[in-house]
């Protein structure tokens, strides 16, 4: 049976919105969290750091508008990972197959603060497409050839199990962002609406998410940010320049 055009055409039409990536919230225990999921079959995810001049974009809003001088329409931004006091990615960032900053095999007590807790670890998207997440041990025996790349830490969770250097107990409250790929095609992001512990967070992703592995971001500037929804996280005032940012531009404007 053949539809008639004008119901495929609103068929199709519906089809296409549901592929912008939207906020949608869940409850643990006593806080929410804002989550976005990426398709990555309808959605391009990116990683970007610096404008065309060189100059760092340094926030969505700057995101946006360097997308729309390039004809493009930003629909969802966020904070990749924790950078250094001279506002460069403080590990791995590689953006469109090439590495603008190298590996950063730091441990704990180096005065890197969350980053240096072990395991930290890297997400990625493959150039094949496939996204995921790893500690940065296995990042360098398995030599991933990524599009794209970012290293955090710590990792909040490794094959299914919470980071042991968490404490349930812990009074240690603060906003958190982190990533995921339920599969190699499914990104997750999410942040806290409110302060929480580590250990909370990880169970957020494991319990909720259904995360084996999944890769701590940033703390208190973190927020997440979609076209139709606005930003979730922290409070605008709590908010510092970012330097490397994930993206999602609409498949109908222009790609460099």
């Amino acid at each position: 049976m053949r539809l008639p055009v004008l119901v495929l055409i609103a068929l199709l039409g519906s089809a296409g919105a549901c592929a912008e990536p939207r906020t949608r919230t869940l409850q643990l225990d006593a806080f929410a969290f804002g989550v976005v999921d990426i398709d990555l079959a309808s959605d391009r995810l990116e990683l970007h750091w610096k404008d065309d001049a060189g100059q760092a974009l340094a926030g969505i809003d700057g995101l946006r508008e360097w997308g729309a001088g390039n004809g493009r329409v930003l629909l969802f931004g966020a904070n990749a990972g924790i950078y250094d006091r001279e506002f460069r990615p403080l590990g791995l960032h590689v953006e469109e197959n090439i590495a603008l900053r190298p590996l950063n095999t730091t441990r704990a007590g180096s005065g890197h603060g969350n980053f240096a807790m072990q395991p930290n670890g890297v997400f990625y998207v493959d150039r094949d497409g496939r996204a995921g997440v790893m500690t940065t041990e296995h990042w360098r025996e398995r030599g991933v050839r990524a599009r794209i790349a970012s290293q955090s830490g710590p990792m909040l969770v490794v094959d299914g199990a919470i980071n042991p250097a968490f404490d349930a107990q812990s009074d240690s409250l603060k906003w958190r962002s982190g990533v995921c790929a339920t599969t190699p095609a499914h990104v997750v992001f999410a942040v806290s609406e409110a302060p929480v512990s580590f250990h909370t967070f990880a169970r957020l992703f494991r319990d909720r998410l259904g995360c084996r592995d999944a890769l701590y971001l940033d703390g208190t500037l973190s927020r997440l940010w979609t076209r139709g929804d606005g930003y979730s996280g922290a409070a605008a005032m709590m908010v510092k320049p970012y330097a490397g940012m994930f993206a999602v531009f609409a498949t109908d404007s222009a790609h460099p």
